[in-house]
């Protein structure tokens, strides 16, 4: 009797927020370094090059939320305002992920997100089921949240 194959799951999940940003200060905040500034325990390591890059091929990785990821910068493009990643969190998932930032007038900036993810274990498909698109809003909510909270005079990290 063979054992029982593995059924991946896999989401497309897509979003937006609204920044009371400038496009020339919000698009930066989604380069791996600008994220330092408004998520808590981001440290990103860099491999490839070995300093921080928003180069197409920068490898690095992050511990963020106590799990190990591994990221591919696909396409960092300030002039279009798109920021393309590969994700790898060992034995859970991999999956790809999308930044477009768009002016929405010369003091604001609308962020469209979106998650294409697989699970490649259980566990994966675990963490997958779990985010819902009523999930993902809320994430999406608490990234404005956090930006904001970053760029409030007196925040632990300067305003890009």
């Amino acid at each position: 009797m063979s054992p029982a194959r593995f059924h991946p799951l896999h989401i497309d999940r897509t979003g937006e927020f609204t920044l009371p940003l400038p496009l020339r200060h919000a698009f930066p905040l989604f380069s791996p370094e600008g994220e330092t500034a408004w998520v808590p325990g981001w440290e990103p390591l860099y491999l490839h090059p070995d300093h921080p890059s928003n180069a197409h091929g920068t490898v690095f990785q992050t511990g963020h939320g106590g799990e190990l990821t591994l990221w591919l910068v696909l396409r960092y493009d300030p002039e279009h305002a798109i920021a393309e990643y590969a994700r790898f969190s060992p034995g859970s998932r991999i999956g790809l992920v999308q930044v477009q930032c768009e002016g929405d007038g010369p003091a604001s900036t609308r962020v469209r997100v979106t998650y294409s993810l697989t699970a490649l274990t259980q566990a994966g498909n675990t963490i997958l089921a779990s985010l819902s698109p009523d999930k993902y809003a809320a994430m999406l909510q608490d990234w404005r949240a956090e930006i904001l909270r970053s760029q409030e005079p007196g925040s632990d990290t300067p305003p890009t």
